[in-house]
């Protein structure tokens, strides 16, 4: 999962290059769907959608679009999460696997997240309560309605993002030439990765100040929230780098929590903590048709290799393959997802195997 700590940390402790100055620049819009209906049966009369873009789509001779690439982001981030050295530096610029001079690149806000519609825009919790097949269909609705792309290239994406990837190849398998979920495994959300959430959610909704989302400053149980966020990313070494004694790990972590404290909000964490629990992939497995590579880090505290979901399930996807990168001074645990020059190579093939003449 990308959090806002994650990128706070990674700010600080993984990478000090300058900013991309020849980086293609993103072009960002909103689009409106008007009567929005959500899986539990809710509405909203609009729902705005933020996206960002590089390059411009393309069309073969049928006029199928056969250059956009659609990159999804985790739970509580956005589609700014890319738009970093470790990760566009890497990828989008002039030459390199992604480039957007030669790729049509989409990176939306999921709903709840972001510039997207969410309830701390005033809705509070009479928001619908979406989860991950309304962020799924609000997408498709981004490409096809508002963009008129009608086939991808690649579908993408890091945590949430890894996640909604093996939806998209499920519920749309013949829209896209290929498919890189990170960081993510296809079973529904369970074991620790469920406790963790739950103490989370059960934290606001149990939090007096809480009042029912109704509150007129933040509860204390968002700093619970923001610290469990923290304690969920990286990896137990590199902290223990950063945060050698016991004044340096308490330093980091309220100077990580004050940071994201100054945007965070309670009713959305509530919301897109809960978002998952429509998350069940493993029974269309089969469905998936795309040539799919997953890769997953040997340090991942969500997502921990011993529990073999990974490498059992992956055998179900026809011509699927997995990658377990293992530890390295270039890994940050979860947060790997978003150092593209480990996993970099793996795409490579991917868009290799995948190329159209």
């Amino acid at each position: 999962m990308t959090y806002r700590k994650l990128l706070i940390l990674c700010a600080a402790f993984c990478f000090s290059g300058a900013a991309l100055a020849d980086a293609p620049q993103a072009a960002e819009h909103d689009a409106v769907f008007k009567d929005f209906h959500f899986a539990s049966g809710e509405t909203l009369p609009e729902l705005r959608i933020h996206y960002r873009t590089f390059g411009t789509p393309q069309r073969d001779a049928n006029g199928k679009v056969n250059n956009a690439v659609l990159i999804l982001h985790g739970t509580g981030g956005s589609g700014a999460q890319f738009i970093r050295p470790e990760f566009s530096g890497e990828l989008f610029g002039a030459g390199q696997l992604l480039d957007a001079s030669h790729y049509f690149l989409i990176l939306p806000d999921g709903i709840g997240h972001g510039n997207s519609s969410k309830p701390s825009d005033g809705l509070r919790t009479k928001f619908p309560h979406y989860g991950y097949r309304d962020m799924v269909e609000a997408q498709y609705k981004l490409l096809t309605e508002t963009l008129g792309v009608n086939h991808l290239r690649l579908v993408m994406g890091t945590s949430m993002g890894g996640m909604q990837t093996w939806m998209w190849g499920e519920q749309h398998p013949e829209f896209m030439d290929a498919l890189m979920p990170l960081a993510s495994v296809p079973t529904q959300i369970s074991g620790r990765n469920r406790v963790w959430r739950r103490i989370m959610i059960d934290a606001i909704r149990n939090d007096p100040q809480w009042q029912g989302g109704n509150y007129t400053v933040q509860p204390p149980s968002l700093r619970t929230a923001e610290q469990m966020l923290f304690f969920m990313s990286s990896n137990a070494l590199l902290r223990q780098q950063q945060m050698p004694d016991l004044a340096q790990a308490d330093a980091a972590l309220d100077a990580a929590v004050a940071i994201s404290m100054k945007t965070a909000d309670a009713n959305d964490t509530l919301y897109f903590m809960d978002a998952s629990r429509d998350y069940d992939p493993g029974p269309l497995l089969d469905k998936i048709r795309a040539p799919l590579i997953a890769v997953n880090s040997a340090d991942d505290l969500i997502n921990p290799p011993e529990i073999g979901i990974l490498e059992r399930d992956v055998k179900r996807v026809p011509g699927a393959r997995m990658v377990m990168v293992k530890q390295s001074e270039a890994t940050r645990g979860h947060g790997t997802h978003t150092v593209a020059a480990v996993w970099k190579p793996w795409l490579r093939q991917l868009l290799t195997s995948t190329q159209r003449d």
